[in-house]
C-alpha cells in the first residue's frame, strides 16, 4: 500500500520540508476505498490539496463492500498536523513527551510507540556484550587512540601520533570513535558505542523513508529486517568504516526520494553532502549508487528537465565540496610536514583513491596490496572468491547478506510492475501519481537501483573484496522487502499479487534452508523449521484475499517468523560472539569459509582458522603448516613452500617458518601466544554461537600471516619495557605493519611507528629516514617480525630497515617477544 501527494495546482517546488510522513491538510473531499473480499483491509483515502493517507484498518471498517467509482462511500475524516490544529488558536501544543511518544495526530496510536520499540530493540540488540570485541579492529582502534591525542593525527587519520603514516582510508569514520575517546577515554565501549549508534540512526532513516511513502507497518517491516541482518549486527557492532557508510548511504537515498516528492534544490544538496561525506568515509564505494540516483532524478523529479539538470549539477557540485575540501588540504599540505599516506606508492591520497582503494578494487590490479581476487570478466577464482553474479549467493557471501535477497528481488520487480500507467486507475491499492512523476514508483527505483548497481559491482570485483563489504546492502534490501510486502498485500484480493507474495516467501524458506544446510550442526532443526513453515505460509498467503482477518493476520505472522528465523539465529550467534582483526565474518563457526580469520580468529580461513578436513585443530588452529601460518615456496616473502609467509598449504607441511605457527587456535610461538583461537568446545546464544569456545582475546591470532591481520598479544613484561622513559621518544617502537604496530600503541598508550604501513609494503619510511630517526633518537625499539614475512625475504623498504637493525642494534627480549634496542648499537 503506498500513499501519494496530490499535486493540485501544479507548482513545482511545493510539498513538505519535515521529517517523516507530510503533513495533511483538513480534507475537503474524501474518496475511500477497500479491497474486495478482504475484511478489515487497510484503506485508501485521498483528500483535496493534501496526501492521500493510509488509513488504519479500524477506520476502513467504516466501509466493507467493494469500492467503485460509481458508488463512493460516506467521507472518512483525516486529523490535522498538531501545528495546524494549533495554528491561531493561542494553545499550548502538546509537551514535546508526549508529541514523541504519541507522533503525528494522522497516525494510529501504536505506530510512534512502536517505532520507538524498535529503535531500542536495535540499540539494546547490539549494545549486548559490547565489549567482548575488546579493540575489534586494533588497525583503526589505534588511529582513534592517536586522533584523541593529537589533532593533527584525528584530522590526517595517523595510525600514530607521532604522525609517521596514515591509515590506507579516509578519515571520517574515525572522527566520531576518537570524539569518544576524547571525552570518555580508551576503551572498547567509548570506541564501539558510536557505531551502534549509527545503527539506531540508520533503521531510523530506513523507516523514514519507507514509511514516509508507504504505510507504517512498511516502514517496521524495513526497519526489522535491517536489525536481523547478520552482517549488519556484525558490523554495526565493529569500527571498520562501514557503519558510517551504510548510514551515509541510507540517508543520501532518503534525500533522493525527497526531491522526487516536491521537486526542492535543498533534497539534491544534502544528497550531495552525504555521498562527499561517505567518500571521506571510504572514497568511491559511495559512488556505485550515483548513477542510478542520478537518472532517476533525471527522468523522475516532478519539475521541468532544465531544473532537474541544474538540479544534479548543484549536487555534484555539492559533493565535490563536501568531500573534496579535505582531499585539497591534504594533497596541498607539504608532504614532509604531514604523515605519510597510508597504502600508497607515492605519498598521494588520489593515487590512494584511484588505485589501490580503486580501480585496482575492481580490476585485482592493486600495489601493494596481498593479492587480487577472481579475474576480469567473472568466474575468477582468487584470494578473495570467486565473481560472478552468484557471488552475493556462494559460501563465503550468502550467509551474510542473502537471506531475503532473493524475495527483495522479487518484490522489486512486482513493485515496479505495480506502479506501471496501466494500473493507475483501479478502485483498490496503489493510487499513483500521475506519469513519470509517480513517487511508488520512484522509491522502487531510488532503493531498487541502489540494491541492483551495489550488488553487481560487489559480484564481479576482482580486487580486494571481504564478506563484510555487503553491509552496504543491507538498508537497500530491508527497504524494498518492507515496500515490496506491504504493496502486495494490499492488493491480496488480485490473485497475480497473492501468488507473488506466495513466491516471495517460498524463495525465502527454500533459500534460507540451503544457507543453514551449510552449517549442518548449528540448530539442525531450525531448517526444517524455516522450510516447512515457509512453503505452509506461501499457500495460506495463496488464498489471503479470501481469508478472514485472523485466519489473514496468522498467515502474515507465519510468513514473517519463517522469513526472518534463520537471519535472526545468525545475528544472535553473531551478537554473541567477539569479533577482532581485519576480516569478521557474521554468523556461526563455518558460516563463511573465506576470509584471513574470521570472528576472533575462530572462523575458517587463512591464520587461525582450520579449514574443513585440513588438520585444523577444533576446528580453528592449524597444525605443521597446514595453513597460512608455516612457510611455502611461490608465495610471499619470508615463506617457505605455496603459501603466505609462515603457512604452507594444505598438504605442504610448511615448517613454521617465522614461528607463526598455531594449535588450536592459540599461538604457541612468536610474539601471538593465547591469541585469538577459541579452546574445548562451549555453547553460546543461540544453540552454540561461541563456535567451540572460549572468546579470542584482543590482541593477535598468534600473529597470524606475520601480524598481517591482527597483531601480537603484548605481555606485560614487554609493555613495561616499552613505557619505560617512553616520554624521551616521539615513537616508543618500530614494527613492520600496522596491525603489530597498532597493538603495541593500545597496549601502552604511546605511538608506535608501522614501517610499510598496513602490509609492510609501502615505501615509508624509506631507510635513510629511518636510520635518520634513529640517529636522532626519535625511536626505542625495534620490534622483530611483523608484516609480510618480518620485513624479510624482500627488497622493499621494510626488509632494508629489517637487515640493517638486525645487523647493527642488540637483541632484547620481554617474555616471548623480541626487539631491537635503537640506543644500543651492536658495536658499543
Amino acid at each position: 500500500m503506498t500513499t501519494e501527494h496530490d499535486r493540485t495546482g501544479g507548482r513545482e517546488g511545493a510539498g513538505p520540508s519535515s521529517w517523516g510522513p507530510p503533513p495533511t491538510a483538513p480534507p475537503t473531499a474524501t474518496l475511500t476505498t477497500a479491497t474486495p473480499g478482504t475484511p478489515g483491509a487497510p484503506a485508501i483515502t485521498e483528500t483535496s490539496g493534501a496526501r492521500a493517507t493510509a488509513e488504519p484498518a479500524a477506520v476502513a471498517a467504516t466501509h466493507t463492500g467493494p469500492a467503485t467509482p460509481s458508488a463512493a462511500p460516506a467521507p472518512i475524516p483525516v486529523p490535522a498536523p498538531v501545528a495546524e490544529a494549533n495554528a491561531g488558536t493561542g494553545d499550548p501544543k502538546p509537551p514535546l513527551a508526549r508529541r514523541l511518544w504519541r507522533g503525528r495526530p494522522e497516525d494510529p496510536r501504536w505506530v510512534r510507540p512502536a517505532f520507538l520499540a524498535l529503535l531500542l530493540a536495535t540499540g539494546l540488540l547490539y549494545l549486548y556484550d559490547l565489549s567482548a570485541s575488546g579493540y575489534a579492529n586494533s588497525f583503526y582502534s589505534a588511529a582513534v587512540q592517536a586522533g584523541s591525542e593529537s589533532w593533527k593525527a584525528f584530522f590526517f587519520g595517523s595510525l600514530d601520533a607521532g604522525n609517521a603514516i596514515t591509515v590506507d582510508k579516509p578519515p571520517a569514520s574515525l572522527w566520531p570513535m576518537a570524539l569518544s575517546v576524547r571525552i570518555f577515554g580508551l576503551n572498547s565501549w567509548a570506541i564501539l558505542v558510536p557505531e551502534v549508534i549509527m545503527a539506531v540512526l540508520t533503521v531510523a532513516v530506513v523507516y523514514a523513508a519507507v514509511r514516509r511513502r508507504f504505510s507504517p507497518a512498511a516502514g517496521l517491516i524495513a526497519g526489522a529486517v535491517l536489525t536481523l541482518t547478520p552482517v549488519a549486527a556484525l558490523m554495526f557492532r565493529f569500527n571498520n568504516p562501514d557503519a558510517l557508510l551504510a548510514l551515509l548511504m541510507a540517508l543520501t537515498v532518503y534525500f533522493v526520494v525527497r526531491g522526487l516528492e516536491d521537486g526542492r534544490t535543498k533534497w539534491l544538496l544534502w544528497a550531495g553532502a552525504a555521498v562527499g561525506f561517505a567518500f571521506l568515509t571510504k572514497t568511491l564505494q559511495a559512488f556505485l549508487i550515483l548513477p542510478a540516483l542520478a537518472l532517476l532524478h533525471g527522468f523522475c523529479a516532478p519539475v521541468r528537465l532544465k531544473k532537474r539538470l541544474v538540479q544534479l549539477a548543484l549536487a555534484t557540485a555539492a559533493i565535490v565540496v563536501s568531500g573534496g575540501w579535505w582531499v585539497a588540504i591534504v594533497e596541498l599540505w607539504p608532504a614532509s610536514s604531514r604523515p605519510y599516506i597510508g597504502g600508497s606508492q607515492n605519498n598521494s591520497f588520489l593515487e590512494l583513491t584511484f588505485g589501490y582503494n580503486g580501480l585496482g578494487r575492481i580490476n585485482g590490479d592493486e600495489t601493494g596490496s596481498v593479492g587480487g581476487g577472481g579475474g576480469p570478466g567473472g568466474g575468477g577464482t582468487g584470494h578473495w572468491g570467486e565473481t560472478g553474479w552468484d557471488r552475493m549467493f556462494n559460501s563465503e557471501i550468502g550467509s551474510q547478506i542473502s537471506w531475503l535477497l532473493p524475495a527483495a528481488l522479487i518484490l522489486l520487480v512486482a513493485g515496479l510492475v505495480l506502479t506501471l500507467p496501466r494500473f493507475r486507475s483501479r478502485p483498490a491499492g496503489v493510487i499513483p501519481t500521475p506519469g513519470r512523476t509517480d513517487l511508488a514508483r520512484g522509491s522502487f527505483l531510488a532503493w531498487g537501483g541502489s540494491l541492483v548497481m551495489t550488488a553487481a559491482v560487489f559480484s564481479y570485483m576482482a580486487g580486494i573484496f571481504h564478506q563484510y563489504y555487503t553491509v552496504a546492502l543491507a538498508p537497500y534490501i530491508a527497504a524494498v522487502v518492507g515496500m515490496g510486502a506491504t504493496v502486495l498485500w494490499a492488493e491480496r484480493s488480485r490473485l497475480w499479487a497473492s501468488l507473488t507474495l506466495a513466491a516471495a516467501v517460498t524463495a525465502t524458506a527454500a533459500w534460507g534452508y540451503v544457507l543453514l544446510d551449510r552449517t549442518p550442526d548449528y540448530l539442525p532443526w531450525l531448517k526444517w523449521l524455516v522450510l516447512v513453515g515457509g512453503l505452509a505460509a506461501a499457500l495460506g498467503l495463496v488464498f489471503a484475499g479470501r481469508l478472514g482477518r485472523r485466519l489473514a493476520l496468522a498467515t502474515v505472522g507465519a510468513a514473517v517468523v519463517t522469513c526472518l528465523a534463520g537471519p535472526t539465529a545468525y545475528t544472535l550467534s553473531t551478537v554473541d560472539s567477539a569479533h577482532t582483526g581485519s576480516i569478521p565474518t557474521a554468523g556461526p563457526a563455518g558460516a563463511s569459509m573465506m576470509g584471513f580469520g574470521g570472528a576472533g580468529g575462530r572462523r575458517g580461513g587463512f591464520g587461525g582458522g582450520g579449514m574443513p578436513g585440513q588438520n585444523g585443530q577444533n576446528g580453528q588452529g592449524r597444525q605443521n603448516g597446514n595453513g597460512f601460518p608455516g612457510g611455502g615456496t611461490n608465495g610471499l616473502p619470508g615463506g617457505g613452500t605455496g603459501g603466505f609467509p609462515g603457512g604452507g598449504m594444505p598438504g605442504q607441511n610448511g615448517q613454521n617458518g617465522q614461528g607463526q605457527g598455531q594449535q588450536n587456535g592459540n599461538g604457541q610461538s612468536g610474539d601471538g601466544q593465547n591469541g585469538q583461537g577459541r579452546r574445548n568446545g562451549g555453547t553460546g546464544f543461540p544453540g552454540g554461537g561461541w563456535a567451540g569456545g572460549e572468546r579470542g582475546r584482543t590482541g593477535g591470532m598468534g600473529g597470524g600471516m606475520g601480524g598481517l591481520l591482527d597483531g601480537a598479544q603484548v605481555g606485560s613484561a614487554a609493555r613495561k619495557m616499552l613505557e619505560r622513559d617512553a616520554s624521551k621518544y616521539t615513537w616508543v617502537a618500530a614494527s613492520i605493519g600496522s596491525q603489530n604496530a597498532a597493538s603495541y600503541q593500545l597496549a601502552t598508550g604511546d605511538p608506535v611507528m608501522a614501517i610499510g604501513g598496513f602490509n609492510g609494503t609501502d615505501p615509508s619510511p624509506t631507510l635513510a629516514q629511518f636510520e635518520k630517526y634513529v640517529a636522532q633518537g626519535r625511536v626505542h625499539y625495534f620490534i622483530a617480525g611483523g608484516g609480510m614475512g618480518g620485513g624479510r625475504g624482500g627488497s622493499g623498504t621494510s626488509s632494508q630497515i629489517t637487515s640493517w637493525v638486525e645487523k647493527n642494534f642488540k637483541k632484547v627480549t620481554a617474555g616471548s617477544a623480541t626487539f631491537y634496542d635503537l640506543t644500543r648499537p651492536t658495536d658499543g
